[in-house]
């Protein structure tokens, strides 16, 4: 738009190439009167487009210190500038005014106290006023010599505030939740997610990410929905809590956690939890079982979650007849969860448990199945050709085993029930929402995976766990996991946009 200066012949336009600046009338009251009295334009009075331009101002630019000759226009005929542009000089630092006040508004908003952003220039100046006290206007050389020792003053005090909202910055940085604060703070990231470090999470998201949704209509990142997931399992946070954590409702914080957990279990689980071959069971099978049980190839136990109580007649109806789900988890030798059943309602005995979940199916001829002696499935399993060994109580038991001429009584019956009450213990208490109560909504069937959300959640908890690549070594290179890994990433078209991800394939390796 051409803007044509209002002065009465003045001929000045805003065309392009032009270095004439064009300003438009104060809205303070009291200073766009002062400047249409100076245009002295009888009966006139300056709309939104009105301008004026530079070179009525003896500087050649306004300035928003009352003090300075410059505050209105005064330029409108043939005038002595020697005088007023000395006067003028000293007042340009107003313009180290108006960035302290820039600087301190930028404080202010890092203190929750930011000053309303639509703020018009007159406000801020009244700022400056204040800040420029009431004093009468020096003259000649002491206004100079004021001047400067106040922009001297200025700089200092700006460079102060500076300092402080970088320090600002930083504990906000600090506190907040993003990559970078979680980047050089392994402690944070095994609080917040439960995993050892950030290049696990790192690893984590790279085999998501292809399968989660990341488009401008989700209000949160991939990180973010990781992120969110998992602080979801291991702190049991309530979906409003998150929700006002990551600034979202609180169906965007349900819908996340579903969505997440579904990707997770039909990319991680089948990834790091698998039923390992009897040559991978036996290359570093324990020495506490390789003289009495050298043909092992799981410990199975079971263990309980609460159930939230609803006054809904429809929740929980698939665990009716009980106020709590249980579990069979099977437990390698080497410490690696190896299966985890679906829920059943918390009365179902462990004999039942087990000859219905499809952990048999997963046995060959000559294994060696170790148990507590409430699961009497001899029968079943001796079916698949495989051995039971009773070795010690289960999570049902309150008294000590019945006389079983099959029940192990040596140090290594007192070592696997150890063993396999350690790795239940370790996901519970790393992961808190295992220990209940398992709100309804969990609870609910999806029919097309043939399982409930805590289902997932159980065999992903389990999966993660699994999945700390931080600590692999004999056992999770025995168990091809790695090379599990490795397959899916080569499978995996998605280069997810970060280097240290991209590295992940040369780290699995040969």
């Amino acid at each position: 738009m051409v803007h044509t200066c209002v002065v009465v012949g003045c001929r000045n336009r805003r065309t392009p190439g032009t270095t004439l600046s064009f300003y438009r009338f104060p809205r303070d009251p009291e200073r766009k009167q002062r400047w249409i009295a100076a245009v002295n334009r009888e009966g006139w009075v300056p709309n939104d487009g009105s301008r004026l331009c530079s070179t009525h101002f003896i500087s050649g630019k306004q300035v928003r210190n009352p003090r300075s000759p410059d505050f209105v226009p005064s330029v409108f005929g043939a005038v002595s500038l020697s005088q007023d542009t000395k006067q003028a000089s000293a007042f340009e630092s107003s313009d180290k005014q108006e960035a302290q006040v820039e600087a301190a508004n930028a404080l202010l908003y890092l203190q929750g106290q930011v000053l309303n952003p639509d703020l018009d220039h007159d406000k801020t100046e009244s700022l400056s006023s204040v800040s420029s006290g009431d004093s009468e206007q020096p003259s000649d050389s002491r206004a100079l010599s004021g001047s400067d020792n106040d922009a001297i003053n200025y700089e200092e005090e700006l460079r102060a505030l500076k300092k402080e909202n970088q320090a600002l910055r930083e504990s906000v940085e600090r506190m907040s939740l993003t990559e970078v604060s979680l980047r050089n703070d392994p402690a944070k990231v095994r609080f917040y997610t439960g995993l050892p470090n950030y290049f696990v999470f790192e690893t984590v998201m790279w085999l998501l990410s292809p399968h989660m949704k990341g488009d401008k209509s989700v209000k949160l990142s991939k990180f973010q929905q990781l992120l969110l997931t998992l602080m979801r399992l291991r702190l049991d946070l309530k979906n409003q809590d998150l929700a006002y954590r990551f600034g979202v409702q609180v169906a965007t914080v349900t819908r996340t956690v579903h969505s997440v957990v579904n990707i997770m279990s039909t990319t991680l689980v089948p990834t790091t939890m698998f039923w390992p071959s009897r040559v991978e069971l036996r290359k570093n099978l324990p020495a506490a079982l390789r003289s009495s049980y050298p043909d092992c190839a799981v410990i199975i136990d079971c263990f309980r979650v609460a159930l939230e109580k609803s006054d809904r007649p429809d929740a929980n109806f698939h665990c009716s007849g009980g106020n709590t789900l249980k579990y069979l988890i099977g437990v390698a030798p080497q410490g690696v969860v190896t299966f985890v059943s679906k829920g059943s309602p918390g009365h179902v005995s462990d004999k039942d448990l087990a000859e219905g979940c499809g952990f048999l199916s997963k046995l060959l001829a000559g294994d060696v199945v170790l148990a507590g002696h409430r699961f009497d499935i001899r029968e079943s399993v001796a079916a698949r050709g495989a051995c039971l060994k009773i070795t010690g109580a289960s999570e049902d038991d309150h008294k000590a085993p019945e006389e079983d001429p099959l029940a192990e009584t040596s140090l290594e019956r007192l070592w696997v029930h150890r063993h396999v009450e350690r790795v239940i213990a370790t996901v519970k208490q790393r992961y808190a929402i295992l220990t209940g109560p398992v709100e309804s909504p969990f609870t609910v069937m999806d029919h097309a995976a043939n399982m409930t959300t805590f289902d997932k959640i159980v065999q992903v908890i389990n999966a993660i766990q699994t999945f700390d690549i931080t600590k692999r070594g004999k056992n999770y290179q025995a168990f091809g996991v790695e090379a599990q890994m490795k397959a899916k990433m080569e499978q995996s078209k998605h280069e997810f946009d970060c280097p240290r991800v991209k590295r992940k394939k040369d780290e699995f390796g040969p």
